[in-house]
């Protein structure tokens, strides 16, 4: 079995200790090459060209950004049989998509498992999404949150680190000062229903959507690799309605209820539309503004050892 091993240097839990230690055991299992990234979209292209090599696992060593630019790699030419099964080792801050999965938190937990995984040859086909052209694996969202995530990413960019208080000044500084977010701004559309108009909007491939700390985010508690897409939106968003929601999903058992809550299940695709350029983020990940977002659920995309 041939394998790469993608590592990001600047997930907040590497380190060169841990990146020698994984793999020394995976090297001990499999044919091993291993890749430090050097640059945004650097782990795109190494799994791309794993890819095209023919190799049969891509191991990334890093957070759910680490993660999205693997996928986008490994799927550049879209979903079809010979491509890199995907692991990951977690090693970021919060590490949604690997948890999401069933996998540990614990990096040296998560590394036993692999492990066992590979000897196994334990593999699960699981479905993705995209979002216009890019690739995503477990969350989407356009305006509010989007808006957080950039004040987090800029403050991380700073040396800050990237904790549950952080995410939560971010969130609430958004909500006050950001662009439009106390009206409906978002238009929803879905072939053969009426167009929603929404103030916020969530798109899940995966439960949870987040964590905060070590809490679960979970908006669309009904939501599987094994199932399309889920939508939370709310259609006007006054400060006790979020603050009654946000209890709501994060909730041990979470049912988002209300009258302004528009919950949606299972859709194979969906387009998102704002009244003016608004943040968009994907994973996690700030990509700019955006006034449309066409996404898609794309099922059996990839197969990742668990």
């Amino acid at each position: 079995m041939r394998a790469l091993l993608v590592v990001n240097p600047k997930a907040t839990t590497t380190s060169v200790r841990l990146r020698d230690v994984l793999a020394h055991a995976l090297a001990s299992e499999v044919k091993l090459d291993v890749v430090e990234t050097t640059h945004r979209g650097h782990a795109t292209e190494l799994a791309r060209q794993a890819a095209l090599d023919g190799l049969d696992v891509v191991v990334a060593l890093g957070g759910d950004g680490t993660v999205n630019e693997v996928v986008n790699g490994l799927l550049q030419d879209g979903p079809q049989s010979g491509l890199p099964a995907l692991a990951v080792v977690p090693a970021g801050s919060t590490n949604v998509f690997a948890r999401a999965l069933g996998m540990p938190n614990s990096v040296i937990e998560a590394t036993s498992q692999l492990l066992e995984g590979l000897l196994e040859d334990r593999r699960r086909t699981i479905g993705l999404s995209q979002a216009n052209d890019r690739w995503f694996t477990f969350n989407a969202g356009l305006g509010l949150d989007a808006g957080a995530v950039r004040r987090v990413e800029k403050a991380r960019a700073k040396g800050r680190a990237a904790t549950q208080p952080l995410y939560i000044r971010s969130a609430v500084r958004e909500f006050y000062f950001g662009n439009a977010h106390h009206r409906p701004v978002l238009t929803l559309e879905q072939d053969g229903e009426d167009p929603v108009r929404l103030a916020l909007a969530l798109v899940c491939q995966a439960d949870p959507w987040t964590f905060l700390g070590g809490r679960a985010v979970r908006p669309c508690p009904d939501a599987s690799f094994d199932t399309g897409l889920d939508v939370f939106g709310l259609t006007t968003t006054p400060l006790v309605a979020i603050l009654r929601h946000l209890r709501q999903i994060l909730a041990k058992e979470p049912r988002p209820r209300g009258r302004r809550v528009v919950s949606l299940h299972d859709l194979p695709e969906l387009t998102l539309r704002a009244d003016l350029p608004l943040p968009f983020q994907l994973d996690g990940e700030d990509l700019g503004d955006r006034e449309y977002v066409h996404l898609r659920a794309v099922p059996q995309a990839l197969e990742v050892v668990v």
